[in-house]
């Protein structure tokens, strides 16, 4: 036994997150619901510790990112981040568009009279801005409210930064940042011990989601999946263009990226990956600085998957009432989806109210989410993992731009991945 654990611990990390992904399909398929429920535990560990990490990791990497920068590039950075943001969002419905268009899924399918969906309400841009100010800095940790824990950790951070060069505070600050960098030294210790365990709860979580979807579910609707995952391929070679355009090496990029990407592929939680994302990140020799910001942000209102989600799904709601998209409906569909695509992020649900709120903008029937709804873990899945992606690429390409020199970080037991 002792000899089978250390050969668990020395394998790397993809390997076992790859192998615990198919074994998780098979026990799936095989087990049914009975073992899904056995296994539901270990899953449900894997997202609390996840979750667990996430207030530590984004309050302590930001601080002292900020810290090791100065302001301007800060400032620069920021629209940086947010233009890369907003314009692969767009790009990502474009690509969504085109994929249905050309594929037509939903085609000669019908509505079911009794279908309904309870939507949940969309919170809307302004109150999503409202909410990066939060007005208890306590339940923004216990929330979480990324935004807030952002904002909250880029304000202290600069008062740090101002303390720590000031005549009067200096040293005061000095050791403040002494204690910051500690707890974030601390906090990737802690992560380390996490990373072991990804595989066991991937496995567990995969196995419950094969178990309740099923081979029916997966076959009626597959045309609607196949169509989605062929658009979400695209849209990953649009990024490996982008980043080989910026000079980022994608052996090295995918070598660390593979294993958030893996996870948010069983875990369906952007936020929930964001300790592996940000790990990966610092693997890759990213600068605090910047992934310490972008990644948190992107986990929060950067959506290319379910972006492109959208799109395919006003394509395959139009086909199903045989009412296809004009020009005009999908340049509005476009508009639309990016501000809807920020406007309900972290809202439970997001993606059914994501469809729902473009679908009511462009004249679509809302009962067409009730046929969606049940293949959302299959699309969430991939959609996740593209979202992930997306942060870790945007993240890549602007320290390119910044002149970060490319280095991958190699730190055994540490989750390596090589």
């Amino acid at each position: 036994m002792k000899t089978l654990f250390r050969g668990y611990l020395d394998a790397s990390l993809i390997l076992r997150v790859t192998i615990a992904l198919v074994l998780g399909v098979v026990v799936g398929l095989i087990g049914g619901e009975t073992v899904a429920g056995w296994l539901a535990p270990f899953g449900d560990l894997l997202l609390r510790l996840l979750q667990f990490l996430i207030v530590p990791i984004v309050l302590f990497t930001l601080i002292v990112g900020i810290n090791q920068a100065d302001l301007g590039r800060m400032g620069r950075i920021g629209g940086k981040v947010f233009g890369y943001y907003v314009a692969t969002s767009a790009m990502a419905i474009v690509v969504g568009l085109a994929v249905a268009s050309l594929f037509s899924p939903g085609s000669g399918m019908t509505l079911d009279d009794g279908a309904s969906v309870d939507v949940p309400e969309n919170p809307g841009l302004v109150s999503v801005l409202l909410s990066i100010v939060p007005d208890n800095i306590v339940g923004a940790l216990a929330e979480p409210n990324l935004l807030g824990i952002i904002f909250t950790a880029f304000v202290f951070g600069i008062a740090l930064l101002k303390m720590r060069h000031s005549e009067g505070q200096g040293e005061l600050g000095e050791k403040l940042y002494g204690v910051i960098e500690g707890l974030n030294a601390v906090t990737m210790k802690v992560m380390a011990g996490v990373l072991q365990y990804v595989p066991i709860g991937v496995f567990a979580i995969v196995a419950g989601t094969v178990a309740r979807q099923g081979m029916d579910t997966i076959l009626s609707l597959g045309t609607m999946v196949i169509v989605l995952y062929l658009a979400l391929a695209m849209h990953l070679v649009l990024y490996c263009v982008l980043m080989k355009a910026f000079g980022v090496r994608l052996k090295a990029f995918f070598r660390e990226a593979r294993t958030p990407m893996a996870t948010a592929f069983a875990t369906q939680s952007s936020t929930g990956t964001l300790p592996l994302t940000l790990n990966a990140a610092q693997r890759l020799g990213i600068s605090r600085s910047l992934y310490g910001f972008s990644l948190p942000l992107g986990a929060t209102i950067n959506m290319d998957g379910a972006a492109i989600r959208i799109a395919i799904s006003a394509v395959f709601a139009a086909n199903v009432v045989g009412m296809p998209l004009d020009f005009m409906t999908m340049v509005e569909i476009v508009l639309i989806g990016t501000l809807t695509s920020i406007g309900t992020a972290g809202v439970p649900g997001a993606g059914i109210v994501m469809i729902a709120t473009v679908f009511a903008q462009v004249g679509l029937p809302i009962e067409t989410v009730a046929l969606l709804t049940s293949i959302d873990a299959l699309v969430g899945m991939g959609c996740t993992a593209l979202n992930v992606t997306g942060d870790l690429t945007g993240t890549a390409v602007i320290a390119r731009s910044e002149g970060e020199a490319e280095r991958t970080a190699s730190q055994p037991g540490e989750g390596s991945s090589a």
